[in-house]
């Protein structure tokens, strides 16, 4: 039970660090234009922040036995934060106000977290509290990409959903779905089995949708999306 549990861990490893890099394209583009335009910081805030407490769970002195859970999203939390910071630095300056504001209000909710579970709580009740908080965050970070799987059902095109994200969406809260299973824990299976569901959802519409042709898709050529988290954002010219 234990090697498989591990298998599966690692596993979820592996999916996890390649939607961690997903993003990568999109900021080499805002990198390169120097601007965000009309990109939202927002999906990169709220992962920072489900890293930050899906890693503190995962520490032995919260829950046992789960040092997969803070590898990765120790990992996450490196990336995220670099994404976090080249976004600050070609945000435009009202929405880099917003921004920061947001990021010192993750950084304020995961600092409670740690000193409430360090200096008020011991034991089980330290597991129940940061579980509980890593969990919240984990299915907000797995619904994101409803935005995209209405995009598709409207346009009935899978352009601005790719097969390979939709995939490993799957692959990641299948393999942490099935550990947290093995561990008996709901704090991982639980948001993590949303996050399986809500994968094969999409795998199901791209199936549906992959091979439709027309007047929707040449539509849809309108709208570009944040391909990490399914936000969608439309070009000024077609607001």
């Amino acid at each position: 039970m234990y090697i498989l549990r591990l298998l599966f861990g690692v596993l979820g490893n592996g999916a996890a660090l390649f939607l961690f890099l997903a993003p990568v394209v999109t900021f080499w583009r805002i990198i390169k234009k120097k601007s965000t335009e009309e990109f939202s910081g927002v999906p990169y805030i709220s992962t920072l922040l489900n890293c930050l407490l899906s890693g503190w769970y995962g520490l032995p002195f919260v829950s046992e036995h789960n040092l997969l859970v803070t590898t990765i999203n120790g990992t996450g939390t490196v990336i995220e934060s670099v994404y976090v910071v080249i976004f600050l630095i070609f945000a435009p300056k009202n929405v880099k106000v917003k921004m920061f504001g947001l990021l010192m209000m993750a950084l304020t909710v995961f600092s409670m977290v740690v000193l409430i579970s360090i200096f008020a709580l011991h034991g089980q009740s330290r597991k129940l509290f940061c579980g509980f908080a890593a969990t919240i965050f984990s299915i907000c970070m797995y619904a994101s990409p409803l935005s995209v799987m209405r995009l598709v059902i409207k346009t009935k095109s899978v352009e601005f959903m790719p097969f390979f994200l939709s995939l490993f969406v799957f692959l990641c809260g299948s393999s942490w779905f099935i550990y947290g299973l093995l561990g008996n824990d709901p704090f991982i299976s639980v948001p993590n089995g949303f996050g399986c569901g809500l994968g094969a959802l999409q795998l199901i519409l791209y199936f549906i949708y992959r091979d439709l042709k027309g007047n929707e898709a040449e539509d849809a050529s309108k709208v570009t999306v944040d391909a990490e988290l399914g936000l969608v954002h439309k070009p000024q010219q077609y607001q």
